[in-house]
């Protein structure tokens, strides 16, 4: 709408007021920008998407349109969210990713919950040209095939798995025993740990996998408190890390080196846990002392979500939206310019600088991090630690 006049006399602006306060009477407003995707609100994925990924997508969403919306080439508009509940179904992710892109035709999709997820929904969003900027999926296959419009702002398998080692061979580790889930994720990684891990000298006494949804674990921790390692490696999702810390604490297997993966960074973590988080290490790449930026967003997060990110992936979650904002706000809507935008730029984020090398982020390094006083400390690399580790771990 065009600005008046200066000259407008008050009479006349007095009928304009008039005329907008008729029935039927509306100002214009720029349509909407429709954000379609699916998160997890029940079934085994839900406490990691309800944790890293759709309270992102909600408070970015309430942050953008408060500001009045995205400035989509010299117009604001607002966000409006088109979220599915998948209830952790391959089938429903895949057939809704599918209509968002087809039927509903949406104008940004924001990706699922996920290493399996991202893997079925990627090729899907590469088909029909939506650019998926992903930050829960750990998967070298993924990137490996080189689609061109899926992008991922987490570590992947590799560095994920170097920081690890190197932190264990720093804290003088020979031996470890390691657990996996017999999923995608945990295949991936226990296939970059064991040559780094040989690498290193250090040498695997017991490995065991396990499936989704596991009720016990006691037998399998019993066989590797009996093989005495100097650390325990799970390569883990979130319901894991609780059912393995709490059997691991009632046997008494006490390794000086306690590693649990995704869900450890989590502050439900903590929680559950109680006194038992302190010293255990994980997947993790951010706390709010990291950065200006880290806490401004941490203490935003709190106040619109009521409850604290996790250390681990919910900062790679706000920096895939910050590069998803920053290009439409450059480039527009058109997604070939948004993909193009997006694998040429170096963004400024969250976590720092981010840059993409074909689809792989490559600015964030591998990081472990580990529970102390409360707070989700970086300890490894040396360069992007907050706090030293503490070795040995001990059960309280």
């Amino acid at each position: 709408m065009h600005p008046l006049p200066r000259r407008l006399t008050l009479q006349a602006a007095l009928a304009i007021a008039g005329l907008l306060a008729l029935p039927g009477f509306a100002v214009a407003q720029e349509p909407t920008i429709k954000v379609g995707y699916t998160q997890s609100r029940s079934g085994p994925f839900a406490p990691g998407a309800q944790t890293t990924q759709e309270p992102n997508y909600l408070l970015w969403a309430d942050m953008v349109n408060k500001a009045g919306g995205l400035n989509v080439q010299g117009k604001k508009r607002k966000i409006e969210l088109v979220g599915v509940d998948d209830r952790s179904d391959m089938e429903t992710i895949v057939r809704s990713y599918e209509k968002f892109m087809t039927t509903d035709k949406v104008d940004i999709v924001l990706p699922p919950w996920g290493t399996g997820a991202n893997f079925a929904v990627a090729p899907v969003a590469n088909k029909h040209g939506y650019p998926l900027v992903a930050p829960t999926a750990l998967s070298q296959k993924l990137v490996d095939m080189k689609l061109p419009y899926y992008f991922v702002t987490l570590q992947q398998p590799k560095p994920m798995m170097q920081a690890l080692v190197d932190m264990l061979a720093a804290n003088g580790v020979k031996t470890v025993t390691v657990a996996y889930m017999d999923d995608l994720f945990g295949l991936e990684n226990i296939g970059a740990l064991e040559p780094m891990l040989k690498d290193k000298g250090i040498q695997v006494l017991d490995k065991k996998s396990y499936p989704l949804g596991v009720k016990d674990l006691s037998t399998m921790l019993k066989g590797m408190k009996a093989a005495n390692p100097d650390a325990f490696v799970g390569i883990t999702y979130p319901p894991d890390n609780f059912l393995i810390t709490g059997q691991s604490k009632e046997i008494g297997f006490a390794p000086k080196i306690f590693y649990t993966a995704v869900g450890t960074a989590f502050p439900i973590y903590r929680e559950r846990m109680g006194k038992a988080s302190e010293g255990v290490m994980g997947m993790g790449s951010w706390n709010p002392k990291m950065s200006k930026a880290a806490k401004t967003y941490f203490d935003a997060h709190v106040a619109v979500n009521k409850r604290e990110p996790d250390r681990w992936a919910s900062a790679h979650a706000w920096a895939a939206l910050e590069i998803i904002q920053q290009t439409v706000e450059k480039v527009g809507l058109d997604r070939k310019a948004m993909r193009d935008h997006i694998a040429k730029t170096e963004f400024d984020t969250v976590l720092g600088k981010m840059k993409f090398n074909g689809t792989e982020e490559v600015g964030v390094p591998g990081m472990v991090g580990q529970w102390q006083n409360g707070e989700f400390e970086i300890v490894w690399p040396p360069a992007r630690a907050t706090a030293k580790a503490v070795v040995p771990k001990v059960w309280n």
